[in-house]
């Protein structure tokens, strides 16, 4: 909002730096908290300490303030600040309250949807989440995965960085096969109606198939050969798949489509699309090159036919302590595991994608296998090694226990959507009496999302969760609902101004009067939303944005109950708040709209 200010400041002090030969390095602001005034402050700390390092006898504290005084009186008081001080080593500028309280409210009111966008990066990043086992179904599990992934997205991609969405379902291996087994032995030809029955249907398949197939406590020599009958059929069947048998490729690709159209159809649901579809079944054959190419360049070690191919990393990176630990990379009997088919899949965003970031969003239980992915890469020579980065996640669970998908312990997404929806919607009946079904259905599809979506994103992304319905669905507290009230909250305020809003949002704001701390503190956060967006973009956690909206949210509730807009004594203070709930109300739907929940205009 003061960027022009600042960038002249900024050449100014280099300027001055330069004159009186000191060795500046770089500057960097930083928002002092409110007192009275805003303001940014800077400190020259550093550039005393590279005077000392460069062999001057210098006390440092003294020589930054030193710094800091010159600066201050070859600056002045600049253009759009009211005043500027040196204390301590650091230089603090001050706006006046008015302007600045102005400033960002007419930039909100600018910029409207593209309010806190950040400067194109010039760098592609790829965030892969949304990316179940095909034949399951889509659990709550796999939708703390998919929301996390998606809101991640949003945030890279609205910080400036050039996004592309990924998701790499593991469409192959056993666990399949497993299902396809019990397809074609006892439900041949049947297929249930609709989209989700059908993936569903395969879950219980699976589960099914895993009962028949694990050995039991008390199992009967006629039972145990009954069992070891049926695994070496199923085992059969992975060899014809992967023998590209005719039959069972075909029945494979049939019921994988069944589980990608339930996953497609939840993410449309959910306002996620991806833009690229990667299949674990596409780079095994690549994965296999990839493990002759790192034995020819002496990464990877070959012990087959006795042993596997392994990469010894610790070794490799010349450390002395273990850390990463050695790889497997190929199995001895020449099958590849996932590690290599994460280093086939890699080479194919890099390269053909172009992609400089690399983000996988998988539960926190890979964490050494993605260090171990990124040092092979490292090693293979990648650059884009170093920016790969695992946004691991941990388990949901719900009040009465831990999901299991081969027990049948699951508790499908598309349930748990349905039964917010179906709370929320009693609700709305009595709640909004003028609404039509239809808008009140819309309204409660919006709020139990919502609610859902802020469930998962407002818990550290590393811990584990319980998902409790009801505290997710509540408007008071931290949860979604209670955020989408302060955004309906403003827009009431602004529909009932009538045309006086308009008058509001099109002229400059002006804020020249005794501002509430209600009012402070609702502009205060208002101003950190951009900074807020380039934090939790930088350090990939929607949980700061999750965090900032509950507060933006908090303020706003406080000042809709404590500062009179539509009742304040003079016009032009009626003008200036309704421009400022304006804002608010803004700033609020692009929070939202970055953790994956809709803003709605009534509830």
């Amino acid at each position: 909002m003061f960027d022009h200010e600042r960038e002249v400041i900024e050449e100014k002090i280099k300027v001055f730096c330069t004159e009186n030969d000191i060795p500046l390095t770089s500057i960097e602001w930083k928002p002092l908290p409110f007192s009275g005034e805003w303001g940014i402050s800077t400190s020259f700390f550093q550039a005393a300490a590279n005077e000392a390092r460069s062999g001057k006898k210098v006390n440092v504290p003294q020589r930054a303030q030193e710094i800091a005084e010159g600066v201050r009186e070859h600056l002045g008081t600049p253009e759009g600040f009211s005043r500027v001080e040196a204390v301590k080593g650091y230089l603090n500028l001050y706006f006046s309250t008015a302007e600045y309280a102005r400033r960002v409210v007419e930039t909100v009111l600018r910029d409207k949807a593209d309010f806190g966008r950040g400067a194109p990066k010039g760098e592609r990043v790829m965030v892969e989440y949304a990316q179940p086992n095909t034949h399951h179904s889509f659990h709550i599990g796999h939708y703390r995965n998919a929301i996390l992934g998606e809101s991640l997205a949003r945030l890279v991609e609205f910080a400036g960085f050039e996004t592309i969405r990924a998701s790499y379902p593991g469409d192959i291996g056993l666990g399949v096969i497993t299902v396809l087994w019990i397809y074609d032995k006892f439900y041949k030809g049947q297929e249930p109606e609709g989209i989700h029955e059908r993936g569903q249907w395969l879950l219980k398949l699976y589960v099914e198939a895993t009962q028949l197939l694990e050995p039991k406590e008390d199992e009967t020599p006629e039972a145990r050969a009954q069992r070891e009958a049926y695994d070496a059929e199923r085992r059969e069947m992975l060899r014809k798949w992967d023998a590209g048998d005719p039959y069972v490729r075909e029945l494979w690709l049939r019921t994988r489509e069944w589980s990608l159209e339930e996953l497609r159809a939840i993410l449309e649901m959910l306002d996620i699309h991806i833009d690229v579809w990667f299949y674990e079944s596409e780079v095994d054959e690549p994965a296999k090159e990839i493990v002759e190419e790192l034995i020819a360049r002496g990464i990877a070690e070959d012990e087959r036919p006795e042993g596997p191919v392994i990469v010894r990393i610790d070794e490799k990176l010349g450390l002395k302590k273990e850390k990463y630990r050695t790889a497997v990379i190929l199995r001895s009997d020449g099958t590849t595991l996932y590690l290599t088919k994460d280093l086939a899949l890699a080479k194919i965003k890099f390269e053909k994608y172009g992609v400089d970031r690399s983000i996988y969003v998988v539960d926190t239980r890979q964490s050494l296998h993605f260090q171990q992915v990124f040092k092979i890469l490292e090693l293979w020579g990648f650059p884009q090694a170093e920016k790969c980065y695992h946004l691991g996640y941990g388990f949901v669970s719900l009040p009465e226990g831990a999901m299991s998908a081969r027990r049948g312990r699951v508790v499908l997404f598309k349930d748990v959507a349905d039964e917010a929806v179906r709370r929320v919607l009693s609700v709305e009946s009595e709640k909004s009496p003028d609404l039509s079904e239809e808008e009140r259905r819309a309204v409660a599809q919006k709020i139990g999302l919502g609610a859902l979506a802020y469930a998962m994103l407002s818990v550290d992304n590393n811990k584990d969760t319980v998902f409790d319905m009801d505290a997710a669905l509540s408007f008071e507290g931290r949860t979604g609902p209670y955020i989408q009230n302060a955004h309906v909250r403003a827009a009431s305020i602004l529909r009932k101004a009538g045309p006086l809003a308009g008058r509001a949002t099109s002229r400059t704001p002006d804020f020249d009067y005794n501002l509430t701390p209600h009012e402070i503190r609702l502009i205060d956060l208002i101003s950190r939303f951009p900074a807020t967006v380039e934090q939790a973009a930088q350090e990939y956690r929607p949980l700061v944005m999750a965090t900032y909206a509950y507060d933006l949210a908090t303020a706003f509730h406080s000042f809709y109950h404590a500062v009179p807009v539509l009742q304040a004594e003079e016009e032009g203070i009626r003008l200036a708040r309704l421009a400022l709930v304006a804002a608010a109300k803004q700033t609020i739907a692009n929070a939202l709209r970055l953790l994956v929940i809709h803003a709605p205009e009534v509830m």
